[in-house]
């Protein structure tokens, strides 16, 4: 009778420890989000995690017109020294910590910019989709993706194509 109760209590013990597993996996989830900031002559491309657990990016990819491309600055038809982005050889599985973001673009206009240079800047980026795939600590694959269409809605007199 003994022996039976003490397979029990350890079999019983592994359960607790699967689930215990399972509730650290869900609670250590990251939860990624594209963020694009465009406010106060500043324009933005923000991977954040709002989770509770790091997010491990193993790759980004930029789409524009069927085209794939690992770096924003190929995208661009803009000088790569008057903005700051990561280009692909930077990225070295990057870790986004909880309630922080990793800046994939980002271009300070200034007090002086006209409206006509920021609305070149947001053509520009209104075409690309952005695609990140990466991973949480448990080796659990997440990939989020979003287009860049939200940077049109303030273009006064270009016709954006997508």
């Amino acid at each position: 009778m003994s022996i039976i109760i003490s397979l029990l209590a350890l079999l019983l013990t592994f359960y607790q420890l699967r689930l215990q597993r399972i509730h650290n996996e869900k609670s250590l989830k990251p939860l990624g989000q594209i963020d694009l900031p465009d406010h106060k002559k500043k324009l933005g491309v923000h991977i954040r995690n709002n989770g509770l657990g790091p997010l491990i990016i193993d790759r980004l990819s930029f789409t524009k017109r069927d085209n794939i491309y690992s770096s924003i600055a190929d995208c661009l038809d803009l000088d790569p020294k008057s903005y700051m982005h990561i280009s692909a050889s930077d990225l070295v599985k990057r870790v986004i910590l909880p309630n922080s973001h990793l800046a994939v673009f980002e271009k300070n206009f200034g007090e002086h910019a006209d409206e006509a240079h920021i609305d070149h800047v947001r053509t520009q980026l209104s075409p690309i989709t952005l695609k990140v795939e990466g991973r949480d600590i448990y080796d659990n694959r997440i990939v989020i993706e979003r287009s860049f269409q939200w940077f049109s809605r303030y273009i006064q007199n270009e016709t954006v194509k997508p």
